[in-house]
């Protein structure tokens, strides 16, 4: 889906307006629906800062809006190939049904996590664990809420300092 679709799809959900989300991320009143309908249908593709703007007016991550173009099916199938390259991802049968697998061992282990951190997820949704509303906020979110994997954060360079310098003594006593 194009972003231009993702901007919609996310605004009808929330149910607000094109004049509604143009005036939340600052445009003038008169031209707000004007302006966000460009972004809309495809006329004009949001820069980066706006399209973070709209994710946090819209209640979701920036990578959320910004997915390839997979709005048509030969759109998807070559994405589908693109990931059967780089992942192993690959298309079999089972029980009748068409399945996308992974397989484990053409796949980093982080995408293995990953996508196992969403089966997770997708089962808690399946066995009513969790809201739909939960589930959503985890999708759209990801990896902000995912608790499969620690996501650290490495300190910056001035904090390392400021506590080098703090403990100095202490650690010249040692």
């Amino acid at each position: 889906m194009a972003i231009s679709e993702r901007i919609h799809f996310f605004r009808t959900m929330r149910n607000m307006t094109l004049k509604y989300l143009g005036t939340v991320i600052g445009f003038p009143e008169k031209s707000a629906d004007v302006r966000l309908a460009q972004y809309e249908n495809g006329s004009r593709k949001p820069k980066a800062d706006l399209t973070a703007a709209l994710a946090e007016a819209l209640d979701v991550s920036p990578q959320a809006l910004d997915v390839p173009d997979i709005d048509s099916e030969i759109g998807l199938m070559h994405t589908l190939f693109a990931l059967e390259d780089m992942y192993g991802l690959t298309i079999a049968e089972t029980d009748g049904e068409l399945c996308l697998k992974v397989n484990k061992d053409k796949s980093s282990d982080e995408l293995v996590q990953m996508l196992t951190s969403w089966k997770e997820q997708a089962d808690k949704l399946s066995n009513d664990e969790i809201s739909k509303e939960t589930y959503d906020r985890w999708r759209y979110y990801y990896p902000k809420y995912d608790t499969s994997k620690i996501w650290a954060k490495v300190p910056s360079q001035e904090l390392s300092d400021a506590l080098t310098e703090a403990f100095k003594d202490y650690l010249k006593d040692k």
